[in-house]
């Protein structure tokens, strides 16, 4: 008998070590249809699935899940998430005076860089000088409206956008297409994020 009581102890306190933590078991989890079989086979650890977006969900915990990666798992008291699915998007604003370099010398260009800055900085409109000087009939005073994509405007532009501060005035050139702009950054970048969380009790 007392070898028999023996064994059972054994057995228990094996079965209850070798039970998977939450987080090993969320290390398994990859989808939402997991996840939601998750949550249904484990009630009594109060799991849910949570749908966050930049910008609208703005409690702490929220913000901190904001920040995570795809994949991410981490405890925060005796709850544990699970970053399921992250959405990141980016997109930019600018205006611009665009100077046509098959149309222009190179010293020509040079001369109207120079010319067009003296009257930004003296202070005259960006958007009444694009409508005078810019070279491909952008018919909106140069405004971008908001892009991010290879169809909206050269990887060059995107980038060079992306690089500086709202308010700061730069050149650019492309030179294997002799494009030259001069660009005004004028939204900070639009950033939208929208998450999918697996939270549970435990850890």
């Amino acid at each position: 008998m007392k070898h028999c009581l023996s064994a059972i102890m054994l057995f228990l306190s094996v079965s209850v070590f070798a039970q998977e933590t939450v987080v090993e078991k969320f290390q398994k989890i990859t989808t939402i249809p997991q996840a939601q079989a998750y949550i249904d086979a484990n009630p009594q650890l109060k799991p849910a699935l949570l749908k966050l977006s930049a910008g609208k969900d703005t409690t702490l915990i929220d913000k901190r899940l904001l920040r995570q990666k795809q994949g991410d798992i981490f405890s925060v008291g005796y709850v544990t998430y699970k970053v399921l699915e992250a959405k990141e998007s980016i997109q930019f604003r600018a205006s611009y005076i665009f100077l046509d370099g098959g149309s222009l010398s190179p010293s020509e260009v040079e001369t109207l860089k120079k010319e067009i800055m003296g009257k930004i900085n003296a202070g005259e409109n960006f958007a009444a000088l694009s409508d005078k000087y810019t070279m491909d009939g952008n018919k909106t005073k140069g405004d971008t409206d908001w892009f991010y994509g290879e169809y909206s405007f050269p990887k060059e532009f995107q980038e060079a956008v992306a690089k500086h501060a709202k308010g700061e005035v730069f050149f650019l050139d492309v030179a294997d297409k002799d494009w030259h702009y001069i660009i005004k950054k004028t939204y900070d970048d639009d950033v939208k994020k929208d998450i999918t969380v697996l939270r549970a009790n435990g850890r």
